[in-house]
């Protein structure tokens, strides 16, 4: 999913709870639900080594607990350094709490970090449930893992967990108003009723799914049966999917509607399997090519001869499920450039293209 959706999930989760047990909980949670993306450094390096670390190590479940531990020695760093700071300028001050009608919850450390934890699973989990995947169990098992349900940013689970963080300070404010007490955090019902909402689109939009696939198998595409199938969502409609079907020669991309059960193969977009060549074959070889083919589901492998001042080779690796049928766009294709000789000059990953 995209950052903020992590951020507000990381506040979600903190408000359903775990901010009544220690001071922090909310900011630590928050950061740790995004901190696995900090595998983005990695494209400083250039966009070839950033898309072949890019939901890497971080994106592990080996790597939860340490990420954690960064998290919340983060935070512990900055509220130290702010506490000594405060009391050099205010030495004769006491920090009141933030809480009315009781001293502030201390920090518990240890708590802190298991419920980074949580929050970091919570990553994982969000990354999951969309069509690019990732690889829990790297560098042990390099499977990638997606359960294509949920595009990857869904308007609708970004305003159910704007709505419970935010709708909770505003009635606040209001009982600020009028005089109301308050003693505990707020926005506890919300943040549970957001998240098990959330849980709930999952599980519909899990049962289409399954429905849209079963549409893909039960159609053949100009006489011959598929050899795999597949369908991936749009942002809004849970009951519009584009379908992506392989056969010996091509891959068909199509939409589907799996609330009637009907894939629309006659206006799919068709893809025929390029033949190898050297230059493809030397593609695949490198790092970048290797690591995209892990990736990538329906792979083309596209070769074109550039005629300049001497004979070179652009090789583009794309694949098919994000070829979306009425898309202008190659989205996530990467290239390697090569010069007569067939070495490699420039590689690199483009988050999209024209289509051609």
């Amino acid at each position: 999913m995209e950052p903020v959706t992590h951020f507000l999930t990381g506040a979600a989760l903190s408000r359903t709870g775990f901010n009544r047990k220690t001071a922090l909980a909310t900011v630590t949670m928050t950061l740790a639900a995004e901190a696995a993306d900090i595998d983005v450094l990695a494209y400083f390096k250039g966009s070839a080594n950033g898309f072949i670390q890019h939901r890497g190590i971080t994106h592990t479940f080996f790597a939860v607990p340490v990420i954690a531990a960064l998290v919340v020695g983060g935070v512990w760093l900055v509220d130290t350094s702010w506490g000594r700071l405060r009391a050099r300028k205010e030495p004769h001050a006491r920090l009141a709490s933030a809480d009315v009608g009781g001293a502030a919850p201390r920090r518990r450390w240890g708590l802190l970090w298991v419920f980074a934890c949580i929050a970091d699973l919570s990553h994982l989990l969000l990354d999951f449930t969309n069509n690019y995947g990732l690889r829990p169990f790297y560098p042990f098992a390099r499977h990638w893992h997606a359960w294509d349900i949920v595009f990857i940013f869904d308007p609708l689970i970004f305003a159910v967990l704007l709505a419970a963080l935010a709708l909770p300070r505003l009635f606040g404010l209001i009982d600020q108003e009028i005089g109301a007490r308050q003693r505990l955090p707020r926005g506890r019902g919300a943040a549970i009723a957001a998240l098990l909402f959330i849980v709930a689109l999952w599980g519909m939009r899990d049962v289409e799914h399954r429905r849209a696939v079963a549409a893909l198998e039960a159609t053949e595409f100009r006489g011959e049966r598929s050899l795999r199938v597949a369908a991936f969502p749009y942002m809004l409609n849970p009951f519009q999917w584009a379908g992506v079907a392989e056969t010996s020669e091509a891959y068909y991309s199509m939409r589907v509607d799996s609330l009637h059960l009907q894939a629309d193969a006659d206006a799919a977009e068709t893809y025929y399997k390029p033949q190898l060549t050297e230059a493809t074959q030397a593609a695949r070889n490198t790092s970048l090519g290797r690591a995209y083919l892990e990736w990538a589901r329906f792979p083309l492998v596209e070769d074109e001869e550039l005629r300049a001042s001497q004979p070179a080779h652009l090789v583009r690796f794309l694949d098919v499920r994000f070829l979306y049928p009425e898309s202008r766009r190659r989205p996530l294709a990467a290239y390697v450039l090569f010069d007569s000789r067939l070495q490699a000059v420039k590689a690199g990953f483009e988050a999209s293209l024209a289509r051609r």
